[in-house]
């Protein structure tokens, strides 16, 4: 049965879910704000857009209990936006992420730019409460500040957008990089915790599996890139329409910027150049 926006539905012990109305293709059902704690406080993991009706929702599902702190994976406009409103309305501090927005020509678009945290946490900062303490970890590569949240004792790693089980994740260059991807996998790999429950989408029952076939999915690309350039050098352009033909064509856009990533984390290993929008192997 697929989740009703505005209704908490319990994810794992001691965490529930409430769906925003904000489905995309690239949200997929909408953001799923994380609401943890069982006991006499909780804290909200990112909190989603500024939507009122998403505020009340909340509210709602957190009742009398304290809000201890909002924690924010990365400030993109379906994840951070009422992290305010909500600080407002409970007195918690918002906490989490860097406040980050590239210059509008290095890709700010989907940014969110009233992003203010009262804390910024690094990696293996700790937040807890009444039976829950969170650590943040370093992800980044979907965005260059990304969290994610180790609860260790549920085993259990919220990992916002870096793994999510309906898709994979957006990697848009010059803030998005896919060697810091690809390295922020091998880190939830190395972890013990194996149940992820990220933003979007369903719980990852068995996360080191998730991980595995990502990092496949994204050497399969890369090896792709590779035949496709070996043959003859190509625009970025030219890569997508022949890799992505059957993909929908309003995630061109985002495909594009995903093989630049790829391109660029070649040449950052010597193994391609550009030549003007021209790429080539090196």
């Amino acid at each position: 049965m697929s989740p009703t926006p505005g209704r908490a539905e319990a994810v794992a012990p001691g965490i529930v879910s409430v769906l925003a109305d904000n489905p995309s293709v690239f949200t997929g059902p909408g953001t799923g704000t994380l609401i943890v704690g069982a006991g006499s406080d909780v804290t909200v993991v990112d909190p989603g857009p500024d939507d009122p009706a998403h505020l009340a929702a909340l509210l709602a599902a957190i009742g009398a209990r304290r809000v201890r702190a909002i924690l924010v994976t990365h400030n993109h406009i379906d994840h951070s936006p009422l992290a305010r409103a909500l600080a407002d309305a409970t007195g918690a501090a918002v906490a989490g992420a860097a406040p980050m927005l590239p210059e509008p020509a290095l890709g700010a678009e989907g940014f969110d730019a009233t992003y203010a945290p009262d804390q910024v946490l690094a990696d293996g900062d700790t937040i807890g409460g009444d039976g829950w303490l969170l650590a943040a970890i370093a992800t980044p590569g979907h965005t260059s500040n990304h969290l994610s949240f180790a609860w260790a004792s549920a085993g259990l790693i919220l990992t916002g957008d870096h793994v999510m089980g309906w898709s994979t994740s957006v990697i848009l260059p010059p803030d998005g990089s896919m060697g810091a991807y690809m390295a922020s996998l091998d880190r939830l790999l190395a972890r013990p915790e194996t149940r992820f429950l990220p933003t979007h989408g369903p719980a990852v029952e068995n996360g080191h599996a998730r991980v595995r076939a990502l990092g496949h999915h994204r050497r399969l690309r890369e090896d792709q890139i590779v035949t496709l350039l070996r043959e003859r050098a190509r625009t970025i352009t030219a890569i997508v329409e022949t890799l992505y033909a059957q993909v929908d064509r309003r995630l061109w856009p985002a495909a594009a910027k995903s093989v630049e990533a790829h391109l660029i984390w070649l040449a950052e290993r010597g193994r391609a150049r550009a030549d003007g929008a021209v790429w080539s192997l090196a």
